[in-house]
């Protein structure tokens, strides 16, 4: 049986925790489907081709080194419908300190009650990435911060051209 993972999440950037948590789920998986949730009342700082084509250009190399195969998929949609319409049978949710662990807890719950077939997998952040959040991260950017220590370079490029005045 192979083992597939659905990661999602915004990615409204890429963020080094996310790049940090799709590091250690290609350690588990043979396929992981990184899932960018497109949300209607929501307006993103990037389009979905966008932020589709920072999580391939990111992520894609990580998973060719870890001998994993990575996609990318748009849903809108809940996480779980999603995750069982690609044939995966895990969820990675990566946790950055307790709160989140609070949080995700009781969406594991309502997702096994839904899913009992999809299990929910929870990753910790490394040490020195546990602090970063893509609002804060857009917060900074916004503000003509340097965020080369929070994003991949490549969506640090972006944010800079996206702020530029």
């Amino acid at each position: 049986m192979s083992r597939v993972a659905l990661y999602a999440g915004s990615f409204d950037p890429v963020t080094n925790g996310h790049l940090d948590v799709v590091r250690q789920a290609c350690s588990l998986v043979d396929r992981l489907v990184v899932a960018i949730g497109i949300h209607p009342g929501k307006a993103p700082l990037f389009p979905t081709e966008q932020r589709l084509q920072m999580v391939m250009e990111v992520f894609e190399p990580v998973a060719a080194k870890a001998g994993c195969k990575v996609e990318c998929i748009t849903f809108n949609d809940l996480t779980v419908t999603a995750a069982q319409r690609v044939g995966a049978n895990m969820l990675i949710r990566g946790l950055r300190d307790g709160t989140d662990l609070d949080y995700e807890m009781q969406i594991a719950g309502m997702n096994q009650a839904m899913a009992p077939g999809v299990h929910t997998v929870f990753l910790p952040a490394s040490p020195a990435v546990r602090p970063i959040t893509a609002t804060l991260v857009r917060q900074i950017a916004g503000m003509g911060g340097d965020v080369s220590h929070f994003v991949p370079k490549a969506v640090a490029a972006k944010l800079k051209a996206r702020f530029a005045g």
